[in-house]
């Protein structure tokens, strides 16, 4: 019988994360601090993030051991699952091969514990007793609200506002865990009070949160602050992802024409393609590294590239990426995960390169892929993960228009179990592809930081 499921052993799992910044031709610039417009030394980040966690920020090295506490709690759901999408490829009547990398088979659903872990473990081990937090779908407080509790750690997670309506029960998630969650822009920062003087009925923005996390972790001693995307890091933490499914393929004697995942912040797209990547840059691998992100907020599509604050209030370091502006105000699309103004340097970078490409759809396009590939392979993806979906599917039947064999990889980086309010919003007809807002693009472009 063909394969459905391509698995590894525990003994199979990476013992070590692959840094992509040890291969890149070009490396991102560095981060600059918020206050001097000068390079970042560490003792500027000390204030909110571990010394180990900092030290892997800057790291060239081409492998990073994996700690042996993290790997035990990796053992809870990694490795995980590599499936074949037979009943999606017979219903598209395509020739391509199309594996997807499944994600949601963690205690969190998605991929977000794969650095929640790590992260909440150099922190607890210098002395941090808790943990601030932005969310944006709500994936990202789920894991490290568990990662906290694995740990004894206390965790406050500011979740952006129209998602703490769109999607309750993740937030309900995060208080079986413990954690304190607060919906973003909130009174409890002077970042949070300012927005909502401007604008009282504002959806919040990831921009926005991550500004009233670190506001939050730069005013107790014992807190610390942790990002669910963007910082090297952080991507680096999620490699484990195509470091797994590029072994999985090789058990079945295949490799991939196109690795594709959704692309909000980037650590779902770094974490599937980075060892990829590699082969690309090192050895010459002949393969299409696909991001996916919302129309609505088409960072790497539509946006400039150059440095940008992380968040809105300027507390962050500056970063050299692609950015829409701070300012930028998405609108509420139902993949709360993707409304992020900025990217991550280093897929930033690879993008620049040409080393990977980008692409945006609007969300009704996005859902009716993710409908189709519930129906055929019985799992409900997260409207993130639905984006990566839909661009496997165009890739499908491109390669049924040319008559061609092609392997796609996709990551399915999160289940939709707890998003099914968006997917009734589909199903009655209520769901809309909202316009990109071109004057609020305009305006936010114009103010960007002159570097």
């Amino acid at each position: 019988m063909s394969e459905i499921k391509v698995l590894l052993t525990e003994k199979e799992m990476p013992r070590a994360w692959y840094n992509i910044q040890a291969d890149m031709p070009n490396k991102p610039k560095p981060p600059l601090n918020p206050a001097t417009k000068e390079p970042i030394a560490p003792q500027d980040l000390t204030p909110i993030f571990p010394l180990e966690l900092i030290k892997q920020e800057a790291s060239e090295e081409r492998w990073i051991e994996i700690p042996d506490e993290v790997m035990e709690i990796y053992k809870l759901w990694r490795p995980s699952p590599l499936c074949r999408a037979r009943r999606l490829e017979k219903a598209l009547d395509t020739p391509a091969k199309i594996y997807y990398k499944y994600e949601g088979a963690s205690p969190a659903g998605s991929h977000k514990l794969n650095t929640a872990v790590p992260q909440a473990y150099y922190n607890k081990k210098e002395g941090i007793k808790r943990l601030a937090t932005e969310t944006g779908a709500g994936q990202w407080g789920v894991a490290l609200s568990q990662a906290c509790n694995f740990f004894g750690m206390e965790c406050t997670v500011y979740m952006v506002k129209v998602s703490y309506h769109q999607k309750p029960y993740r937030r309900s998630l995060m208080h079986v865990f413990g954690s304190e969650v607060i919906a973003s822009p909130s009174d409890r920062t002077n970042s949070g009070r300012e927005i909502l003087k401007k604008d009282p009925e504002s959806l919040g923005s990831l921009g926005i949160a991550i500004s009233e996390a670190v506001e939050d972790a730069a005013g107790r001693d014992d807190t610390n602050y942790a990002l669910g995307s963007v910082l090297n890091h952080v991507l680096l933490h999620q490699t484990v992802i195509g470091l797994e499914a590029r072994e999985q393929l090789a058990k079945v004697d295949n490799y991939p024409d196109v690795v594709i995942a959704c692309c909000g912040g980037g650590s779902n797209f770094g974490g599937a393609t980075f060892p990829f990547a590699y082969d690309k840059i090192v050895k010459g691998a002949k393969v299409k590294l696909l991001a996916v992100e919302p129309s609505a907020c088409p960072t790497l599509t539509r946006g400039r590239f150059g440095y940008d604050y992380g968040d809105v209030a300027g507390f962050t370091p500056l970063l050299s990426m692609y950015t829409l502006g701070t300012e930028f105000m998405p609108p509420g699309i139902h993949a709360g995960g993707l409304r992020y103004h900025g990217e991550s340097p280093l897929v930033s970078q690879l993008v620049h390169d040409g080393i990977a490409e980008a692409v945006a759809y609007g969300q009704t396009a996005v859902f009716d892929s993710g409908v189709l590939f519930a129906r055929c392979e019985g799992i409900v993806p997260a409207p993130e993960s639905s984006h990566a979906i839909h661009a496997a599917v165009e890739e499908a039947l491109a390669a049924r228009e040319a008559g061609e064999s092609r392997t796609v990889l996709f990551n399915l980086s999160g289940h939709g179990l707890l998003d099914l309010p968006s997917y009734d919003a589909y199903m009655e007809g209520n769901l809309v592809d909202y316009p990109l807002p071109e004057e609020n693009l305009k305006k936010a472009l114009e103010k960007l930081p002159k570097i």
